[in-house]
C-alpha cells in the first residue's frame, strides 16, 4: 500500500509566516524528519506524531481506540500553542533522538500492515512510557468528554504535563550519551559510529513520484526505472525496487498458488465497434443492446457517451470467475486509458479480478509494443492472453494466441476478412466450446503442472517451460509432410506452419513414408495427397494445423477437408 504523507511545520503562535508544507509518498513508515532532514522512523516532534498519526489512523483496519485517543490528544495540543515552543537543549535533544533512531531495528524495509501496527507501538510508546496507568485512565475519562469547556481546560494541562514528561526523557538520552562519548578512549570510534550514522542517513531514492522521492521526500532528477501511471499518476520506481517488489509479491502468490494472467481486449475478450461503423444489416443490435444499470447480467452494451458499441465474448464471465482462482490477472490493452476503465468496468463491474491492474497504451515503455516492464510480476510466473502475437516481441514464450473474434463487421474489414460478420449472420461463439472454454483448460492445465508435476523447488520453476511443455503435447505422435504449401524453391524447415507443427509436438518430414500420419495439403490432387487417400493417412487443409495452435488442442480431421483445384 502507498501512503501520501503530508507533514505540516507549524511555527510559535507568534510568529506570523504561514506555514510550510513538504509531501512525501513512503513506501513503509519511514519518513522524512521536517527538523534535521534525515528519514526517521520516530516523531521528530508532536505536530508531526498527530499528522502521521491521523493519516495512519484512517489507513488501519480496524481503527485502535488507543491510536484515536493519542490523535485527538494531539489535536487539542496543537490548539494549544505554547506547548510547541521549544528550547535549544530540546532541539539538541531531537538531533539526538533522530541519530538515536537509526540504531533501533525498525520496520522500514516493508509495507505490510504489521509494519504500520509496529510504527504505532513505537510512536505511543514515547509518547505514554513517562505515565502511568492511572494518569493513563485519566486521559481517557477526559477524551471522552471533548464537548465540555471545563474538561477541554484540564486536557491542556494534561498535554503539557506529557509534553514535559517526554522534554525530561530526551533530557535523559542526551546525558547518557553525552557520558558514553566522554567514557570513549578511542576518537577513532567516535568517528567510526559517526560514520555509520551518516551512512544509514543517505537515502537510496527506491523511486519518485512527481520528482520527489517518495521516502525521503528530497527531489530527484534521476530519471531511470519504470512509470507505473496506472498505479498513481507519476509514480517512477527504481529497477532495485522494482526487484524488491516483484519478489516480494512472488513470494506471496506462490504461497496461494498462483500465477499470473494478462489478458488482451479487444478481440480476446470482447469486440468493439463504433456506432457509426455499424452496417445496415447491424442496426438490429441497437434495439437488442442491454443496459447498463447492471452490466453484470448483458453482454451487448452500446455506450453512447463513447459513440461506441461493445459485445463481451460468449463464456467470458465463467472463465474470469475461473481464471481468478489461479491467476492474479492484468488488463493490458494497446487501446487508450478511458477506452480500458470503460471496458474493465463492463468485464468486471464489482472490481473483483482487475482492481487497478489496468494498462492502457500511454503506461507502456515503447511505442506499438507490449511489455511486462511495467508488470509488477516476475516474468517466470506470467501466461499472457492476446491475439496479436507481433505485440509482445520479447514475451513470445509466455504467449498463448487467442483466436480473433470478429462479432462486428468493422472488425473483419480491419483484417481484411471479405466475410460477413457474426453480428450479421445472427451468429456467435459457442459457450462450451469456443475459444476462451478451451483456453481455460490450457490454463488449468499449466496451473496443474506448474504446482503439482514439477520436481524442482518452487521459487526455481518457469511457467514458459510448463508452455512448452503443454504445446507440444497438442499433435505429439503425429507425423506431417507437406505438399503444395512451401513455394517450390522455399527452404520447407523456415515455413511458419512448419515451426507451428513442431512447437505442437509433431514431426515434419519431405518424404513419404509408413510411420507419415497426417498429409497436409491446399490441393487433393497433388502425389501426395493422392498417395495419403490411397494408403489410408489423413489428408488435411494447413488450417488443421492453425486451429491446433489457437485451441492448444487436436482437432478433428473431417473439419478441415482438402479440396481439388480446377484445373486438375
Amino acid at each position: 500500500m502507498y501512503l501520501l504523507t503530508i507533514y505540516i511545520q507549524v511555527p510559535p503562535r507568534n510568529h506570523q509566516t504561514s506555514p510550510r508544507f513538504s509531501t512525501s509518498f513512503p513506501h513503509s513508515p519511514q519518513a522524512l524528519n521536517t527538523r534535521t532532514g534525515h528519514a526517521t522512523t520516530h516523531a521528530a516532534s508532536p505536530r508531526v506524531s498527530y499528522l502521521r498519526l491521523l493519516l495512519l489512523s484512517r489507513v488501519l483496519q480496524p481503527p485502535q481506540p488507543l491510536l484515536l485517543r493519542s490523535v485527538r490528544f494531539l489535536t487539542r495540543s496543537l490548539s494549544s500553542g505554547p506547548a510547541f515552543k521549544f528550547s535549544t537543549a530540546q532541539t539538541k535533544a531531537h538531533k539526538q533522538e533522530n541519530e538515536m533512531s537509526f540504531a533501533t531495528d525498525s520496520p522500514v524495509h516493508s509495507s505490510s500492515s504489521d509494519d504500520f501496527a509496529a510504527l504505532i507501538d513505537a510512536e505511543l510508546g514515547v509518547g505514554s512510557s513517562g505515565s502511568s496507568s492511572d494518569e493513563h485512565d485519566n486521559e481517557e475519562e477526559e477524551i471522552d468528554g471533548d464537548n465540555d469547556d471545563n474538561d477541554h481546560e484540564e486536557n491542556e494541562d494534561d498535554g503539557e504535563d506529557e509534553l514535559t514528561d517526554h522534554r525530561n526523557k530526551r533530557c535523559k538520552i542526551e546525558k547518557l550519551e553525552d557520558q558514553e562519548l566522554q567514557g570513549s578512549t578511542s576518537q577513532g570510534l567516535i568517528e567510526e559510529k559517526l560514520e555509520v550514522s551518516l551512512k544509514k542517513d543517505i537515502c537510496t531514492h527506491p523511486g519518485s513520484f512527481g520528482q520527489m522521492c517518495i521516502l525521503c521526500g528530497q527531489r530527484v532528477d534521476d530519471e531511470s526505472g519504470v512509470t507505473f501511471g496506472y498505479i498513481h499518476k507519476g509514480l517512477r520506481l527504481g529497477n532495485d525496487e522494482i526487484v524488491r517488489l516483484r519478489s516480494t509479491d512472488m513470494k506471496n502468490l506462490l504461497h496461494h498458488k498462483k500465477l499470473y494472467l494478462v489478458l488482451d481486449l479487444d478481440h480476446t475478450l470482447l469486440n468493439s465497434t463504433l456506432l457509426n461503423h455499424l452496417t445496415s444489416e447491424e442496426e438490429y443490435l441497437k434495439a437488442q443492446s442491454d443496459s447498463l444499470q447492471d452490466v453484470s447480467k448483458g453482454s451487448l452494451f452500446m455506450l453512447d457517451f463513447m459513440h461506441m458499441m461493445t459485445k463481451l465474448r460468449p463464456f467470458v464471465r465463467t472463465f474470469l470467475k475461473e481464471a481468478s482462482e489461479m491467476f492474479e490477472m492484468y488488463i493490458y490493452t494497446m487501446g487508450d486509458r478511458p477506452y480500458a476503465l470503460e471496458m474493465a468496468k463492463l468485464l468486471d463491474p464489482k472490481q473483483e479480478y482487475f482492481s487497478g491492474r489496468v494498462i492502457s497504451r500511454d503506461d507502456g515503455t515503447q511505442k506499438h509494443q507490449k511489455g511486462l516492464d511495467v508488470v509488477l510480476g516476475q516474468e517466470s510466473a506470467v501466461v499472457i492472453l492476446d491475439d496479436t502475437e507481433n505485440a509482445w516481441t520479447k514475451h513470445k514464450d509466455n504467449l498463448i494466441l487467442m483466436e480473433r473474434y470478429h462479432f462486428f463487421a468493422s472488425s473483419c474489414h480491419q483484417f481484411g476478412f471479405n466475410c460477413k460478420s457474426l453480428s450479421q449472420l445472427k451468429n456467435d461463439e459457442s459457450e462450451p466450446d469456443g475459444a476462451l472454454a478451451s483456453v481455460l483448460k490450457v490454463l488449468r492445465q499449466v496451473h496443474h503442472i506448474f504446482f503439482d508435476e514439477l520436481d524442482s523447488d518452487l521459487a526455481s520453476r518457469d511457467v514458459r517451460q510448463v508452455l512448452k511443455i503443454v504445446r507440444k503435447d497438442v499433435l505429439k505422435d503425429c507425423k506431417i509432410i507437406f505438399s503444395r504449401v512451401f513455394p517450390t524453391k522455399f527452404q520447407a524447415e523456415n515455413h511458419l506452419l512448419w515451426k507451428m507443427a513442431e512447437q505442437l509436438g509433431a514431426t515434419c518430414s519431405t518424404e513419404t513414408d509408413s510411420s507419415v500420419t497426417h498429409v497436409v495439403s491446399t490441393d487433393a490432387g497433388t502425389e501426395k495427397s493422392r498417395w495419403a487417400v490411397k494408403e489410408n493417412k489423413f489428408l488435411v487443409h494447413p488450417r488443421w494445423i492453425e486451429a491446433a495452435n489457437f485451441l492448444w488442442q487436436k482437432q478433428p480431421e473431417e473439419k478441415f477437408p482438402v479440396s481439388q483445384t480446377k484445373n486438375q
